[in-house]
Protein backbone atom coordinates (compact mmCIF):
# COMPACT_ATOMS: atom_id res chain seq x y z
CA UNK A 1 0.00 0.00 0.00
CA UNK A 2 2.86 2.57 0.83
CA UNK A 3 4.64 1.48 -2.48
CA UNK A 4 1.06 2.65 -3.89
CA UNK A 5 0.70 5.97 -2.76
CA UNK A 6 4.25 7.09 -3.45
CA UNK A 7 3.54 5.95 -7.31
CA UNK A 8 0.32 7.84 -6.90
CA UNK A 9 2.21 11.14 -5.80
CA UNK A 10 4.42 10.37 -8.37
CA UNK A 11 2.30 10.31 -11.34
CA UNK A 12 0.09 13.41 -9.68
CA UNK A 13 3.72 15.49 -9.66
CA UNK A 14 3.91 14.66 -13.10
CA UNK A 15 0.62 15.56 -14.42
CA UNK A 16 1.63 19.14 -13.01
CA UNK A 17 5.07 18.84 -15.22
CA UNK A 18 5.71 20.75 -18.46
CA UNK A 19 5.69 18.88 -21.73
CA UNK A 20 9.33 19.58 -21.91
CA UNK A 21 10.02 18.22 -18.32
CA UNK A 22 8.30 15.16 -19.17
CA UNK A 23 8.94 14.25 -22.84
CA UNK A 24 11.01 11.15 -23.74
CA UNK A 25 13.65 11.13 -26.15
CA UNK A 26 12.85 8.17 -27.94
CA UNK A 27 10.20 7.97 -30.64
CA UNK A 28 7.39 5.94 -30.60
CA UNK A 29 7.45 4.69 -34.31
CA UNK A 30 11.59 4.22 -33.99
CA UNK A 31 11.74 0.33 -33.33
CA UNK A 32 11.73 -2.04 -30.55
CA UNK A 33 15.40 -1.62 -30.51
CA UNK A 34 15.12 1.58 -28.96
CA UNK A 35 14.09 0.08 -25.29
CA UNK A 36 15.00 -2.49 -22.74
CA UNK A 37 12.92 -5.44 -23.13
CA UNK A 38 14.37 -7.83 -21.26
CA UNK A 39 14.07 -8.75 -17.97
CA UNK A 40 14.31 -11.29 -14.99
CA UNK A 41 12.32 -11.87 -11.57
CA UNK A 42 11.86 -13.97 -7.94
CA UNK A 43 9.40 -14.61 -6.32
CA UNK A 44 8.00 -16.62 -3.09
CA UNK A 45 4.59 -16.70 -1.79
CA UNK A 46 1.78 -18.84 -0.53
CA UNK A 47 0.31 -22.19 -2.52
CA UNK A 48 -3.10 -23.68 -1.96
CA UNK A 49 -5.06 -26.07 -3.46
CA UNK A 50 -8.03 -24.41 -2.59
CA UNK A 51 -9.36 -22.34 -5.36
CA UNK A 52 -12.06 -20.43 -4.65
CA UNK A 53 -15.54 -20.90 -7.08
CA UNK A 54 -13.99 -24.19 -8.74
CA UNK A 55 -14.64 -28.04 -7.79
CA UNK A 56 -11.88 -28.62 -5.62
CA UNK A 57 -10.17 -32.29 -4.21
CA UNK A 58 -10.02 -30.08 -0.76
CA UNK A 59 -12.52 -27.85 1.52
CA UNK A 60 -9.89 -26.99 4.32
CA UNK A 61 -7.30 -24.27 3.32
CA UNK A 62 -3.77 -25.60 3.96
CA UNK A 63 -1.00 -22.79 3.51
CA UNK A 64 2.49 -23.79 1.77
CA UNK A 65 5.65 -22.33 0.50
CA UNK A 66 6.13 -21.85 -2.74
CA UNK A 67 8.52 -20.38 -4.44
CA UNK A 68 9.49 -18.84 -8.84
CA UNK A 69 11.66 -17.46 -11.24
CA UNK A 70 11.12 -15.36 -14.38
CA UNK A 71 12.48 -14.71 -17.83
CA UNK A 72 10.57 -12.40 -19.86
CA UNK A 73 10.70 -10.41 -23.50
CA UNK A 74 8.55 -7.20 -23.71
CA UNK A 75 7.97 -7.32 -27.39
CA UNK A 76 5.30 -4.24 -27.35
CA UNK A 77 3.91 -2.30 -24.79
CA UNK A 78 1.34 -4.24 -24.04
CA UNK A 79 2.23 -7.61 -25.12
CA UNK A 80 5.07 -9.71 -23.91
CA UNK A 81 6.59 -13.75 -23.68
CA UNK A 82 7.88 -14.57 -20.22
CA UNK A 83 9.30 -17.97 -19.51
CA UNK A 84 8.03 -19.28 -15.67
CA UNK A 85 9.34 -21.55 -13.09
CA UNK A 86 7.38 -22.48 -10.16
CA UNK A 87 7.62 -24.73 -7.59
CA UNK A 88 7.57 -25.44 -3.81
CA UNK A 89 4.40 -27.71 -2.21
CA UNK A 90 0.55 -27.97 -2.19
CA UNK A 91 -0.95 -29.06 0.81
CA UNK A 92 -4.67 -29.61 1.40
CA UNK A 93 -7.29 -31.18 4.33
CA UNK A 94 -10.13 -32.75 3.50
CA UNK A 95 -12.57 -32.23 6.48
CA UNK A 96 -15.21 -34.83 6.77
CA UNK A 97 -19.03 -33.13 7.35
CA UNK A 98 -17.72 -29.42 5.20
CA UNK A 99 -18.83 -28.96 1.52
CA UNK A 100 -20.10 -32.28 1.20
CA UNK A 101 -23.68 -32.32 2.40
CA UNK A 102 -22.92 -32.65 5.95
CA UNK A 103 -21.78 -36.49 5.21
CA UNK A 104 -18.96 -37.62 7.63
CA UNK A 105 -17.21 -39.38 4.93
CA UNK A 106 -14.55 -37.38 2.98
CA UNK A 107 -14.94 -35.71 -0.41
CA UNK A 108 -12.51 -38.48 -2.58
CA UNK A 109 -12.36 -41.32 0.41
CA UNK A 110 -8.95 -39.51 1.62
CA UNK A 111 -8.24 -36.89 4.37
CA UNK A 112 -4.74 -35.22 3.76
CA UNK A 113 -2.52 -34.84 1.07
CA UNK A 114 0.63 -32.69 0.24
CA UNK A 115 2.22 -32.58 -3.17
CA UNK A 116 5.84 -31.30 -4.09
CA UNK A 117 5.67 -29.94 -7.61
CA UNK A 118 8.08 -28.11 -10.46
CA UNK A 119 6.28 -26.24 -13.01
CA UNK A 120 8.02 -24.55 -16.69
CA UNK A 121 6.06 -22.80 -19.02
CA UNK A 122 5.47 -20.43 -21.49
CA UNK A 123 3.24 -17.71 -21.22
CA UNK A 124 1.64 -14.46 -23.11
CA UNK A 125 1.78 -12.09 -20.58
CA UNK A 126 -1.05 -8.63 -21.52
CA UNK A 127 -0.67 -5.13 -19.77
CA UNK A 128 -3.32 -3.62 -19.37
CA UNK A 129 -2.05 -0.02 -18.02
CA UNK A 130 0.50 0.69 -20.86
CA UNK A 131 -2.09 3.17 -22.70
CA UNK A 132 -3.25 6.24 -20.48
CA UNK A 133 -4.90 9.13 -21.54
CA UNK A 134 -5.02 10.70 -17.92
CA UNK A 135 -1.33 10.68 -16.92
CA UNK A 136 1.90 11.13 -19.60
CA UNK A 137 4.00 8.19 -16.99
CA UNK A 138 3.18 4.79 -15.60
CA UNK A 139 3.78 3.94 -12.08
CA UNK A 140 1.39 0.89 -11.91
CA UNK A 141 0.60 -1.44 -14.92
CA UNK A 142 -2.26 -4.06 -14.21
CA UNK A 143 -1.56 -7.77 -16.08
CA UNK A 144 -2.88 -10.89 -17.28
CA UNK A 145 -1.27 -13.82 -18.50
CA UNK A 146 -1.84 -17.40 -19.72
CA UNK A 147 0.02 -20.17 -20.54
CA UNK A 148 0.98 -24.20 -21.41
CA UNK A 149 3.87 -25.98 -19.40
CA UNK A 150 4.86 -28.87 -17.47
CA UNK A 151 4.29 -29.80 -14.00
CA UNK A 152 6.14 -32.72 -11.66
CA UNK A 153 4.60 -33.68 -9.11
CA UNK A 154 5.18 -36.09 -6.21
CA UNK A 155 1.87 -36.39 -4.27
CA UNK A 156 1.84 -38.40 -0.72
CA UNK A 157 -1.83 -38.54 1.42
CA UNK A 158 -3.27 -39.75 4.05
CA UNK A 159 -6.94 -41.87 4.46
CA UNK A 160 -6.60 -41.36 7.73
CA UNK A 161 -8.44 -38.06 9.58
CA UNK A 162 -6.00 -35.92 11.10
CA UNK A 163 -2.73 -38.62 9.72
CA UNK A 164 0.47 -36.37 8.55
CA UNK A 165 3.45 -37.56 7.17
CA UNK A 166 5.89 -39.24 8.57
CA UNK A 167 3.14 -40.85 10.52
CA UNK A 168 1.15 -44.31 9.78
CA UNK A 169 -0.59 -44.41 7.25
CA UNK A 170 0.76 -42.03 4.90
CA UNK A 171 0.95 -43.12 1.38
CA UNK A 172 3.77 -41.77 -0.98
CA UNK A 173 3.50 -41.51 -4.96
CA UNK A 174 5.80 -41.83 -7.77
CA UNK A 175 6.43 -38.13 -9.29
CA UNK A 176 4.60 -37.80 -12.44
CA UNK A 177 4.77 -35.59 -15.41
CA UNK A 178 1.11 -33.98 -16.46
CA UNK A 179 0.77 -30.56 -19.07
CA UNK A 180 0.22 -27.46 -17.03
CA UNK A 181 -1.97 -24.29 -17.81
CA UNK A 182 -1.47 -21.29 -15.62
CA UNK A 183 -3.26 -18.35 -15.41
CA UNK A 184 -2.78 -15.55 -14.08
CA UNK A 185 -3.52 -12.00 -12.53
CA UNK A 186 -1.21 -9.80 -11.29
CA UNK A 187 -0.14 -5.47 -10.37
CA UNK A 188 3.05 -4.24 -10.82
CA UNK A 189 4.55 -1.02 -9.29
CA UNK A 190 7.81 0.81 -11.00
CA UNK A 191 10.52 1.41 -8.57
CA UNK A 192 12.88 2.79 -11.24
CA UNK A 193 12.52 2.28 -14.66
CA UNK A 194 14.53 -0.84 -14.04
CA UNK A 195 12.96 -2.39 -11.00
CA UNK A 196 9.41 -3.26 -10.00
CA UNK A 197 7.72 -4.86 -7.23
CA UNK A 198 5.24 -7.65 -8.55
CA UNK A 199 2.21 -9.12 -6.93
CA UNK A 200 0.39 -11.71 -8.51
CA UNK A 201 -2.03 -14.43 -8.12
CA UNK A 202 -1.85 -17.89 -10.68
CA UNK A 203 -4.23 -20.48 -10.94
CA UNK A 204 -2.20 -23.64 -12.54
CA UNK A 205 -4.64 -26.61 -13.96
CA UNK A 206 -3.11 -29.91 -14.11
CA UNK A 207 -4.42 -32.36 -17.09
CA UNK A 208 -4.84 -34.92 -14.42
CA UNK A 209 -6.86 -36.31 -11.28
CA UNK A 210 -4.08 -37.29 -8.94
CA UNK A 211 -2.35 -33.84 -7.79
CA UNK A 212 -4.06 -34.71 -4.26
CA UNK A 213 -2.90 -38.09 -4.43
CA UNK A 214 -6.38 -39.66 -4.45
CA UNK A 215 -8.33 -40.22 -7.86
CA UNK A 216 -10.77 -37.25 -8.15
CA UNK A 217 -12.24 -39.07 -11.15
CA UNK A 218 -13.45 -36.41 -13.60
CA UNK A 219 -12.31 -33.41 -11.68
CA UNK A 220 -9.05 -32.06 -13.51
CA UNK A 221 -6.73 -30.67 -10.43
CA UNK A 222 -5.63 -27.11 -10.33
CA UNK A 223 -3.58 -25.31 -7.30
CA UNK A 224 -3.37 -21.14 -6.65
CA UNK A 225 -0.44 -19.70 -6.06
CA UNK A 226 -0.13 -16.28 -4.98
CA UNK A 227 3.20 -14.18 -4.33
CA UNK A 228 5.37 -11.15 -4.26
CA UNK A 229 8.93 -10.69 -5.93
CA UNK A 230 10.82 -8.09 -7.77
CA UNK A 231 11.36 -7.94 -11.11
CA UNK A 232 14.94 -6.75 -13.11
CA UNK A 233 14.94 -5.27 -16.37
CA UNK A 234 18.15 -5.48 -18.45
CA UNK A 235 20.06 -2.46 -20.82
CA UNK A 236 20.78 0.97 -20.78
CA UNK A 237 20.40 3.62 -19.01
CA UNK A 238 20.14 5.41 -22.13
CA UNK A 239 17.19 3.39 -23.11
CA UNK A 240 13.56 3.16 -21.66
CA UNK A 241 11.90 0.01 -19.96
CA UNK A 242 9.12 -0.88 -22.94
CA UNK A 243 7.24 -2.11 -20.23
CA UNK A 244 6.47 1.49 -18.44
CA UNK A 245 6.22 3.51 -22.08
CA UNK A 246 2.97 5.48 -22.76
CA UNK A 247 2.68 5.36 -26.57
CA UNK A 248 -0.62 7.71 -26.52
CA UNK A 249 2.06 10.51 -24.59
CA UNK A 250 4.66 9.44 -27.11
CA UNK A 251 2.75 10.03 -29.70
CA UNK A 252 1.96 13.13 -28.43
CA UNK A 253 5.51 14.02 -28.10
CA UNK A 254 6.50 13.11 -31.75
CA UNK A 255 3.67 15.48 -32.67
CA UNK A 256 5.87 18.33 -31.13
CA UNK A 257 9.16 17.09 -32.05
CA UNK A 258 11.16 19.92 -33.30
CA UNK A 259 13.18 17.78 -35.93
CA UNK A 260 10.03 16.52 -37.06
CA UNK A 261 8.29 19.65 -38.14
CA UNK A 262 11.57 20.42 -39.78
CA UNK A 263 11.34 16.70 -42.06
CA UNK A 264 7.71 17.85 -42.65
CA UNK A 265 8.20 21.16 -43.61
CA UNK A 266 10.94 20.16 -45.78
CA UNK A 267 8.67 17.68 -47.32
CA UNK A 268 6.07 20.11 -47.96
CA UNK A 269 9.10 21.94 -49.59
CA UNK A 270 9.62 18.95 -51.84
CA UNK A 271 5.95 18.74 -52.94
CA UNK A 272 6.02 22.43 -53.68
CA UNK A 273 8.88 21.87 -56.11
CA UNK A 274 7.20 18.94 -57.68
CA UNK A 275 3.81 20.44 -58.71
CA UNK A 276 5.67 23.32 -60.06
CA UNK A 277 7.68 21.48 -62.38
CA UNK A 278 4.24 19.37 -63.21
CA UNK A 279 2.62 22.71 -63.84
CA UNK A 280 5.74 23.75 -66.23
CA UNK A 281 4.92 20.32 -68.27
CA UNK A 282 1.55 21.43 -68.61
CA UNK A 283 1.96 24.75 -68.97
CA UNK A 284 0.14 26.43 -72.83
CA UNK A 285 0.87 30.02 -73.59
CA UNK A 286 -0.84 30.57 -76.89
CA UNK A 287 -4.04 28.37 -75.35
CA UNK A 288 -4.11 25.57 -78.15
CA UNK A 289 -4.10 22.65 -76.38
CA UNK A 290 -0.71 22.04 -77.06
CA UNK A 291 1.86 21.95 -74.07
CA UNK A 292 4.79 24.45 -75.08
CA UNK A 293 7.18 22.00 -74.16
CA UNK A 294 5.79 20.00 -77.46
CA UNK A 295 4.09 22.80 -79.12
CA UNK A 296 6.34 23.79 -82.61
CA UNK A 297 4.51 26.31 -83.70
CA UNK A 298 4.41 28.73 -80.61
CA UNK A 299 2.00 31.55 -80.06
CA UNK A 300 -0.77 30.44 -82.77
CA UNK A 301 -3.59 32.98 -82.88
CA UNK A 302 -6.37 32.53 -80.53
CA UNK A 303 -9.19 30.36 -82.09
CA UNK A 304 -7.08 28.08 -84.71
CA UNK A 305 -7.55 24.66 -84.83
CA UNK A 306 -3.69 23.11 -84.66
CA UNK A 307 -2.59 19.84 -85.60
CA UNK A 308 -0.52 17.57 -82.64
CA UNK A 309 2.30 19.67 -83.27
CA UNK A 310 0.38 22.73 -82.11
CA UNK A 311 0.58 23.98 -85.69
CA UNK A 312 -2.28 25.58 -87.41
CA UNK A 313 -4.69 23.49 -89.65
CA UNK A 314 -5.78 25.55 -92.64
CA UNK A 315 -9.12 24.29 -94.11
CA UNK A 316 -9.62 24.78 -97.95
CA UNK A 317 -12.99 26.85 -98.98
CA UNK A 318 -16.03 24.59 -99.42
CA UNK A 319 -16.17 24.89 -102.93
CA UNK A 320 -12.91 23.63 -103.46
CA UNK A 321 -12.86 21.30 -100.46
CA UNK A 322 -15.74 19.34 -102.63
CA UNK A 323 -14.16 19.39 -105.85
CA UNK A 324 -10.90 17.94 -104.63
CA UNK A 325 -12.86 15.34 -102.78
CA UNK A 326 -14.53 14.41 -105.67
CA UNK A 327 -10.97 13.32 -107.11
CA UNK A 328 -9.48 12.07 -103.46
CA UNK A 329 -8.35 8.52 -103.62
CA UNK A 330 -8.44 7.11 -99.70
CA UNK A 331 -4.77 5.51 -98.53
CA UNK A 332 -3.28 7.97 -101.18
CA UNK A 333 0.52 9.23 -100.08
CA UNK A 334 0.43 12.36 -98.13
CA UNK A 335 3.34 14.68 -99.34
CA UNK A 336 5.06 17.55 -97.11
CA UNK A 337 6.92 20.30 -97.91
CA UNK A 338 10.90 20.24 -96.77
CA UNK A 339 11.65 19.57 -93.17
CA UNK A 340 8.57 20.16 -92.41
CA UNK A 341 5.55 17.98 -90.91
CA UNK A 342 2.29 20.42 -90.79
CA UNK A 343 -0.21 18.72 -93.49
CA UNK A 344 -0.91 20.30 -96.48
CA UNK A 345 -4.45 21.79 -97.70
CA UNK A 346 -4.14 19.79 -100.77
CA UNK A 347 -3.62 16.47 -98.62
CA UNK A 348 -7.19 16.88 -97.00
CA UNK A 349 -9.47 15.48 -99.39
CA UNK A 350 -7.22 11.95 -99.30
CA UNK A 351 -7.52 12.13 -95.54
CA UNK A 352 -11.13 12.50 -95.45
CA UNK A 353 -11.77 9.92 -97.87
CA UNK A 354 -9.55 7.82 -95.65
CA UNK A 355 -11.36 8.44 -92.85
CA UNK A 356 -14.60 7.94 -93.80
CA UNK A 357 -13.59 4.52 -94.79
CA UNK A 358 -12.44 3.75 -92.18
CA UNK A 359 -15.18 4.56 -90.27
CA UNK A 360 -16.99 2.28 -92.19
CA UNK A 361 -15.38 -1.11 -90.61
CA UNK A 362 -13.13 -2.26 -87.99
CA UNK A 363 -9.79 -2.71 -89.82
CA UNK A 364 -6.50 -1.18 -88.77
CA UNK A 365 -3.32 1.30 -90.18
CA UNK A 366 -0.39 1.69 -89.85
CA UNK A 367 0.94 5.38 -90.60
CA UNK A 368 4.44 5.16 -92.26
CA UNK A 369 6.33 8.69 -92.34
CA UNK A 370 9.54 9.01 -94.92
CA UNK A 371 11.77 12.14 -95.17
CA UNK A 372 14.22 12.78 -98.34
CA UNK A 373 18.00 12.36 -97.71
CA UNK A 374 19.11 16.17 -96.64
CA UNK A 375 19.93 17.03 -92.98
CA UNK A 376 21.01 13.76 -90.55
CA UNK A 377 19.65 10.77 -90.07
CA UNK A 378 18.75 11.27 -86.72
CA UNK A 379 17.21 14.18 -87.75
CA UNK A 380 15.16 12.73 -90.84
CA UNK A 381 13.80 9.84 -88.40
CA UNK A 382 12.17 12.36 -85.74
CA UNK A 383 11.10 14.30 -89.11
CA UNK A 384 9.43 11.44 -89.93
CA UNK A 385 7.80 10.01 -87.26
CA UNK A 386 6.34 13.64 -86.56
CA UNK A 387 5.03 13.61 -90.37
CA UNK A 388 3.19 10.39 -89.27
CA UNK A 389 1.67 11.89 -86.24
CA UNK A 390 0.22 14.80 -87.95
CA UNK A 391 -1.89 12.37 -90.66
CA UNK A 392 -2.97 10.14 -87.33
CA UNK A 393 -4.36 13.22 -85.32
CA UNK A 394 -6.08 14.57 -88.30
CA UNK A 395 -7.91 11.22 -88.92
CA UNK A 396 -8.05 11.12 -84.94
CA UNK A 397 -10.22 14.09 -84.82
CA UNK A 398 -12.08 13.41 -88.02
CA UNK A 399 -13.98 10.18 -85.35
CA UNK A 400 -11.32 7.47 -86.21
CA UNK A 401 -10.38 5.60 -83.13
CA UNK A 402 -6.36 6.06 -82.38
CA UNK A 403 -6.15 2.55 -81.21
CA UNK A 404 -6.55 1.55 -84.63
CA UNK A 405 -3.80 3.54 -85.84
CA UNK A 406 -0.50 2.85 -85.42
CA UNK A 407 2.65 4.96 -86.04
CA UNK A 408 6.44 4.46 -87.28
CA UNK A 409 8.88 6.85 -88.67
CA UNK A 410 11.57 5.52 -90.89
CA UNK A 411 13.52 8.25 -91.62
CA UNK A 412 15.64 9.00 -94.99
CA UNK A 413 14.92 4.89 -95.50
CA UNK A 414 13.26 3.00 -98.10
CA UNK A 415 13.07 6.11 -101.02
CA UNK A 416 10.40 5.93 -103.94
CA UNK A 417 12.53 8.44 -106.04
CA UNK A 418 15.53 9.55 -106.84
CA UNK A 419 17.09 11.70 -103.43
CA UNK A 420 19.54 13.46 -106.46
CA UNK A 421 17.21 15.65 -107.84
CA UNK A 422 14.47 17.57 -106.23
CA UNK A 423 11.17 16.30 -107.97
CA UNK A 424 12.81 12.79 -106.19
CA UNK A 425 13.06 14.66 -102.88
CA UNK A 426 9.50 16.44 -103.14
CA UNK A 427 8.11 12.45 -103.49
CA UNK A 428 10.24 11.02 -100.97
CA UNK A 429 8.53 13.41 -97.96
CA UNK A 430 5.63 11.38 -97.64
CA UNK A 431 3.28 9.31 -95.22
CA UNK A 432 2.30 6.31 -96.56
CA UNK A 433 -0.97 4.21 -95.22
CA UNK A 434 -0.02 0.41 -94.66
CA UNK A 435 -3.16 -1.82 -93.74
Amino acid sequence: MAVGLASAQDTAKMKTMKMSDTASTAKVFGGIGQYNTFSIGINAGVTSGLVPFLNNSTNHFKAALGYGATLRQQLSHAFSLQLDYYGGKVKGDDVAGQGNSGSTATKFGASYFETKFNQVSLSGVVNFGSVSFLHRANAVNFYGSAGLGLDFYKPAYAVTPGATAPEAGFIQTNTIKELAAPVGVGVKFKLTDALALNLGYTVTFVKGYNFSGFNTYDTFNHYAYTYGGLEYTFGPKSKQNLEWVNPVAMMYDELYDAALRQEVEALKGRVTNVETAVNDLKKDSDGDGVADQFDKCPNTPAGSVVDGAGCPIVFPKPDSAKAAAATAVAYSNIQFEFDSSVLKTSSYPVLDATSADMRTNSSTLTLAGYASSEGTAAHNLRLSKDRANSVKTYLVNSGVDAKRIKVKGFGETHPIADNSTEEGRVANRRVEFHK
